[in-house]
């Protein structure tokens, strides 16, 4: 059982969403939909246009959060290394000593990840699924917690490589943040013209002891049986369809478990309803979709073929198991 009782976590996420919605222009939904990937302990994949705010997103999120920052630039001749860190030799000393890479902080930012080859990308695929890294033959722990932003740009194809499918399967949640409606932007410009600095910040919330103790809060969510064998209907349904090679893995319908019961604790509730599953379910399960030849050269989405599936899957009547 957690110490922190399910109100008091909806309130501090309010509290988060509040202080990253005074920092960055976006749909609160999108920003629940981040925050609800790092409640459920996963990472966030932001695909979207240069300069709709992927890297402001990130950094506001840690900085409301309290947790360390830090950013990687991925470039075709970023090594492994890079991200991971090295051993270099201290001539005072006389032996080698590591040096930790970017990627010991809390929140990284793995800016337009798909710049960097497959080589340096599998750098941070044991951080991602094992928060830990091993370099030259010694496994070194992560902070906790650990998140990986990542933000790829969709309409440059020269010069990026396609995320490997073990590595897309990591991410607890992929989404967009859009263009702004005319009335958001004219907030931004306003909200410009009354500060000094070219980059808003985020008002810190919590801190790493606070964000630690938010995430376990999922775990006493209640799910109806009846939502289990939703979820895995779902997954099935993905497999089976004339759209997709490759469906969801039983590592994805997990993350659309631990994504639902977050999102019932963003929502502030100790149950997860049928609306949780489908709600979160786009961002947890598009990605993870590889279609068919004949889509892909037909320009369908990953999207649209997870819709098909959403309403062909019967949803069950649950009872509200907040009044049980």
């Amino acid at each position: 059982m957690t110490d922190l009782p399910i109100d008091d976590a909806t309130a501090e996420c309010a509290a988060v969403l509040d202080a990253v919605g005074e920092a960055v222009i976006a749909d609160r939904s999108v920003l629940e939909t981040v925050l609800t990937g790092i409640l459920a302990r996963g990472h966030v994949l932001l695909e979207d246009v240069p300069g709709t705010g992927k890297t402001l997103t990130a950094k506001s999120v840690a900085s409301a959060l309290g947790l360390s920052f830090t950013r990687i630039q991925f470039t075709p001749d970023l090594l492994p290394a890079d991200v991971t860190g090295s051993h270099i030799f201290d001539e005072s000393a006389g032996e080698f000593e590591f040096r930790p890479g970017p990627v010991f902080a809390n929140v990284v930012l793995a800016d337009e990840i798909n710049r960097a080859p497959p080589k340096t990308q599998a750098a941070l695929l044991e951080a991602m699924s094992e928060e830990q890294v091993t370099t030259d033959g010694e496994t070194r722990d992560l902070p906790d917690p650990f998140v990986v932003v990542a933000t790829q740009n969709p309409v440059e194809s020269e010069g990026t490589f396609p995320l490997p499918e073990a590595q897309v399967d990591r991410f607890a949640v992929k989404t967009s943040l859009g263009y702004p409606e005319q009335a958001a932007e004219n907030t931004l410009l306003r909200r410009r013209t009354r500060r000094t600095e070219q980059s808003p910040a985020a008002e810190q919330v919590l801190d790493a002891d606070r964000v630690r103790a938010l995430r376990r809060v999922p775990e006493d969510v209640t799910v109806d049986d009846d939502l289990l064998s939703y979820m895995t209907g779902i997954a099935g349904a993905t497999r089976s369809h004339d759209r997709v090679c490759v469906g969801v893995s039983p590592r994805g319908t997990q993350r659309l478990l631990e994504a639902a019961r977050a999102r019932a604790v963003v929502e502030g509730r100790s149950y997860v309803t049928p609306d949780d599953v489908t709600e979160i379910a786009p961002p947890v399960l598009a990605h993870r979709l590889v279609l068919t030849p004949d889509a892909t050269v037909e320009d369908v989405s990953k999207r649209d073929v997870l819709a098909d599936v959403l309403s062909s899957v019967p949803v069950p009547t649950v009872a509200d198991l907040g009044e049980a």
